[in-house]
């Protein structure tokens, strides 16, 4: 089992940024990909961003490229989301997840494939 915890989330305004944490327990962080994820109201959720298990490949969708950066740090189990240069479209509850399969790469960008996930932190970007 891997327990995920995420935070950092909260209520900005367009232009601003957060970063996003979460943190890890249970089996070897260090041996897993990880992804965020995001869900609007009433839209599915939406894959954003996945780091390999060293951290030194990144993949991100590319409605976010430029303005959000994944990276973790396996030495604190805790994989991040920096997010800059915010816009309303950004709005949603963003969770983290780990992906099935030890040291997968290249990681999916389906939700299926993660089985781990947190609860997740809700962003709300004002206009």
């Amino acid at each position: 089992q891997v327990q995920l915890v995420e935070s950092g989330g909260g209520l900005v305004q367009a232009g601003d940024s957060l970063r996003l944490s979460c943190v890890a327990s249970g089996r070897t962080f260090s041996n897993y990909a990880m992804g965020w994820f995001r869900q609007a109201p009433g839209k599915e959720r939406e894959f954003v961003a996945h780091i390999s298990w060293s951290g030194g490949r990144t993949y991100y969708v590319d409605s976010v490229k430029g303005r959000l950066t994944i990276s973790r740090d396996n030495a604190k189990n805790t994989v991040y989301l920096q997010m800059n240069s915010l816009k309303p479209e950004d709005t949603a509850l963003y969770y983290c997840a780990a992906h099935k399969g030890l040291r997968v790469w290249p990681a999916s960008r389906v939700a299926e494939d993660y089985g781990y996930w947190g609860q997740g932190t809700q962003v709300t970007v004002s206009s």
